[in-house]
């Protein structure tokens, strides 16, 4: 009978003697507020970052130079959940910050972040684009961080099947989106019965493999990019489309345990929207040989990278520093001031005097050169940041 029972106990002991909290809800977020001083300008609605594309395209466009700023948009608040159910765990994420964007830029409101669930190695909802990769991602005190580099929150249906300490791999369906730059054209009336047509999900990937020594990623991305001209009277038919594609390389190198290198490239055409600050994916092109239809659209070609550096000084001082740079190869019926190339750059020194708490100081340059009007704008700003985190694990 005692045997018997130690058989049991041993393979009845995961059951027996198992964890009761076997779910979990985390509240989490931070407090922040920023302050500065812009010595140029920039477009009223992105006061606060420092975003390339909304440099002055032409002389005093944000005129005058030198502002105060003062903002807590950066500010979080999350909700994630990690819940086991018949089917599986579910995991959930719902956060949101007071970054004013779209219609509401230059505003402090509310923000959805993420927005999705997860069952098994499948999920659903919004969350970051499988182009991306999060942990190479510097540290920055602006919100929006160099301009090269691969960032968008999209709407998707994903597939998940490897996610481990070491390896990734995911696929998505993801929603399919763009813009167009009209150029020359952009008030021309023919233009105006133009309108996209997206019918194909764009199809994403990643694998990503990580080691003592840091990580790699290589991730692309295909997108079809239509539109149509549902005018019934024009002369001209300007409906068309293209393919966008695009493919990311990116790592994280551990020099030591105090120093980490952080690089991005990124190359494609028509993908500017899953870039943190592009302009538009569609240009217009001159098409001579066909008289009804003199403009024909192209996805855009851009290229980017950026390398940055990150030191810890001592256990309460860090820092980070480093270059981005972003080029496009510009269609050639874009506007003369059209965006042509950015370059980012800053070095920040951190201060965490607890666990939660950090306060910094960051300095960001920005060069903005456009397409073949020859002007260029510089941009230098100061910036200081307070930061308090939290969070707290309820388990049953």
């Amino acid at each position: 009978m005692k045997i018997v029972i130690l058989f049991f106990l041993i393979f009845n002991y995961e059951n027996l003697f198992a964890q009761e909290n076997t779910n979990e809800v985390e509240l989490y977020g931070f407090i922040m507020t920023d302050a500065g001083y812009n010595f140029n300008s920039i477009n009223p609605d992105w006061f606060d970052v420092m975003r390339i594309t909304k440099l002055p395209s032409f002389k005093d466009e944000f005129a005058p130079e030198g502002n105060v700023f003062f903002g807590l948009r950066q500010t979080r608040f999350g909700i994630k959940s990690n819940i086991e159910t018949k089917l599986g765990r579910l995991k959930t994420q719902f956060d949101f910050d007071l970054f004013g964007v779209g219609k509401d830029a230059g505003q402090t409101t509310f923000h959805v972040v993420n927005a999705y669930g997860q069952l098994g190695d499948f999920g659903a909802g919004q969350t970051a684009s499988s182009l991306m990769d999060f942990d190479v991602f510097p540290v920055t005190l602006d919100y929006w961080g160099p301009s090269s580099r691969v960032f968008f929150l999209n709407l998707q249906v994903f597939y998940h099947p490897v996610h481990t300490n070491t390896r990734s791999l995911k696929f998505s369906l993801e929603r399919p989106g763009g813009s167009a730059d009209g150029g020359e054209y952009e008030d021309r009336i023919e233009l105006q019965s133009v309108r996209p047509f997206l019918n194909v999900p764009n199809f994403v990937f990643h694998y990503k493999h990580a080691g003592n020594w840091g990580h790699a990623q290589l991730a692309g991305i295909i997108k079809s990019i239509k539109w149509r001209d549902v005018s019934d009277t024009a002369v001209n038919k300007l409906s068309g489309g293209d393919i966008g594609w695009g493919t990311s390389l990116s790592t994280v190198i551990n020099l030591n345990k105090n120093i980490k290198l952080k690089m991005q490239a990124v190359i494609g055409e028509g993908i500017q929207n899953y870039l943190a600050d592009a302009p538009a994916d569609i240009g217009l092109e001159e098409n001579s040989s066909d008289t009804l239809n003199p403009l024909k659209g192209k996805a855009i070609p851009v290229a980017g990278f950026f390398l940055f550096t990150e030191i810890n000084w001592t256990g309460f001082l860090r820092s980070s520093m480093g270059y981005s740079l972003e080029k496009i190869n510009n269609t050639n019926k874009q506007s003369p001031n059209a965006f042509r190339m950015g370059q980012y750059g800053l070095v920040n020194l951190r201060y965490h005097p607890g666990e939660n708490i950090m306060v910094g100081m960051e300095y960001q340059f920005g060069r903005r050169d456009n397409f073949k009007d020859g002007f260029h704008y510089i941009d230098n700003k100061i910036q200081f940041s307070f930061k308090y985190n939290y969070s707290n694990i309820f388990t049953w």
